[in-house]
């Protein structure tokens, strides 16, 4: 009987993360569908994965949590009929393959964990979005965490938890180990197998150079209006690095979302005194990097190579969710400025900080960037640091296929 699966994700870091899953399942012969619940579902078409159901973007980019504005600004704009739209999409799914065998991965938060459940065959859950390092470390409960949040334990509230307890329920992946820990007190199917969000930037670059110049990684999210707004922000902090850290050669890598309108970011360049540049400079090598020069700096534009813009980069300027925990994943540092959102706003990034620790570093206005970098050029020890919680925060490579062959193993039964 042919295994059926159809992927749920609320999100485009979250879509990302569900390929890498879905591709090894594909490889063993698991037949697979996506859902994108939140935008346009890019990552699925970039790897051929089909997708049903409607393909709409609203206001929020799905962060209505931050802000009951966008939800509102959400509801304007149909959310209530697109999410209706979209659960008869997956019942139709569910109901046109009689003879197969068919579960349902819920990759994000609370929304497709909830489809999942209303589906009506076996699902498993990623738990992308949460972590119990927003409320404690491995030396307790956090400062910053409610009286409220403590009585209920852990960071997934008892109604989400609920969702974790069905009989068809057959799998829960935490993103990482004190998650895990803490959710299998609660009689829930837990894999502590490590986050597949690192597998995305699990690869060797092809070459390698050593470069003498500081390589600053620049991610301004993936949210059209937001990034655009975000990516001001960064040009206000990278100009100031330019003129302090005069007596250096510097590299920029502007990883771009595939979905962004990449010439809205060259014009915001070029006001900003960008010029072309003639050559590809080491370490990069490809040749299609829009390039561009101010005094002894140079600033790439690419969307197509993240994984190894991440690799290469010393730190990163980041107002970005998912790809900055990739970045700090590898155990390097990150330094975040709050933005108007709808995603990266202060409690936002606040969050984060929660999540990620010492190697988040959040400063207050762009202008505030410069001094965090020489700071942590100054102290060698806070490097090291940043390098071990980064690794530990966000584990090892590999949880994708762990991941993967757990779902074969357990998911489609009966």
């Amino acid at each position: 009987m042919r295994k059926k699966l159809l992927c749920l994700s609320n999100g485009h870091g979250e879509d990302a993360i569900a390929v890498a899953v879905l591709q090894h399942l594909k490889n063993q012969g698991v037949e697979v569908k996506a859902l994108p619940l939140v935008g346009q579902g890019t990552s699925y078409q970039l790897h051929r994965i089909p997708l049903i159901g409607p393909l709409e973007s609203l206001p929020s980019g799905g962060f209505i949590y931050m802000d009951t504005g966008q939800l509102w600004q959400d509801l304007q704009s149909g959310l209530l009929q697109l999410t209706l739209k979209q659960y008869q999409a997956m019942k139709q799914w569910v109901q046109s393959q009689p003879s197969s065998q068919l579960a349902i991965l819920a990759v994000g938060d609370i929304l497709p964990l909830a489809f999942a459940w209303l589906s009506g065959v076996n699902y498993a859950f990623i738990g992308t979005a949460k972590s119990d390092y927003y409320l404690r470390n491995e030396q307790g409960w956090l400062r910053e965490t409610s009286l409220i949040e403590r009585c209920f334990g852990s960071v997934y509230l008892p109604w989400e938890r609920w969702l974790m307890t069905s009989s068809r329920c057959l799998g829960v992946f935490p993103r990482d180990q004190i998650t895990a820990k803490n959710l299998q007190k609660y009689s829930i199917s837990v894999f502590d197998y490590g986050n597949p969000m690192m597998d995305v930037v699990d690869t060797i670059p092809t070459h390698r150079e050593i470069s003498e110049k500081l390589t600053i990684l620049l991610l301004p999210g993936s949210r059209p209006l937001e990034a655009m707004r975000n990516w001001r922000q960064i040009l206000q902090g990278v100009a100031g690095i330019i003129n302090k850290i005069s007596n250096e050669s510097l590299l920029f890598l502007g990883a771009i979302a595939p979905n962004l309108d990449l010439h809205q970011l060259e014009l915001s360049l070029i006001q900003q005194g960008w010029q072309s540049a003639p050559e590809v400079p080491p370490p990069l090598i490809n040749a299609k990097l829009l390039l561009f020069q101010q005094k002894q700096a140079i600033l790439a534009l690419t969307q197509a190579d993240y994984a190894d813009c991440l690799l290469k980069a010393d730190l990163a300027i980041a107002m970005a969710g998912t790809a900055t925990e990739q970045f700090v994943g590898l155990g390097k540092p990150a330094i975040v400025i709050p933005g108007q959102g709808p995603q990266y706003t202060r409690a936002f990034a606040q969050a984060q900080q929660r999540l990620l620790g010492p190697s988040l570093i959040l400063v207050e206005t762009p202008e505030q960037i410069v001094t965090a970098i020489e700071s942590l050029l100054q102290n060698p020890t806070q490097l090291q640091q940043i390098a071990i919680n980064g690794q530990q925060r966000m584990g090892k490579p590999g949880a994708s296929q762990r991941i993967a062959q757990a779902l074969l193993k357990h998911l489609f039964l009966g």
